[in-house]
């Protein structure tokens, strides 16, 4: 008998103009990784530039978990945004700091300290010149 997939859930709250909280829960996969790809893009298109990616009910994640981040970094690098994960599983934080994704993609340990990143990134981005 087939196991039924792990679901991916996505919950997506707004804590800033510009900002995109996705609390992510469940196994981020080859099976999932789309569903919050889809997620990412749905906020960009509407003119997110920071994405607060909450990885604490995320027990497992692979290579196509990691892509689906540096795919968001990718798409805000130029536009002066960035990507966050907050709380990762110990087992998600092992993963992005052996492949160092989490040089890419900086890891907090709260919310709070990730908007707080945030509002470092804003600032650096309006005190350098044009």
């Amino acid at each position: 008998m087939a196991h039924a997939p792990n679901p991916l859930t996505v919950e997506v709250t707004l804590p800033g103009e510009d900002v995109a909280l996705l609390e992510v829960g469940g196994y981020l996969d080859i099976d999932t990784g789309t569903a919050l790809r889809h997620h990412l893009a749905v906020q960009l298109d509407h003119g997110r530039r920071y994405f607060l990616l909450d990885l604490s009910a995320v027990p497992f994640m692979d290579s196509s978990g990691m892509n689906v981040l540096l795919w968001a970094y990718q798409q805000v690098r130029g536009l002066g945004g960035g990507v966050h994960a907050v709380a990762p599983t110990p087992a998600v934080r092992r993963v992005l700091e052996l492949t160092g994704v989490s040089l890419t993609v900086p890891v907090s340990e709260t919310l709070d300290e990730a908007m707080a990143l945030v509002a470092e990134q804003r600032e650096a981005r309006t005190e350098s010149p044009a």
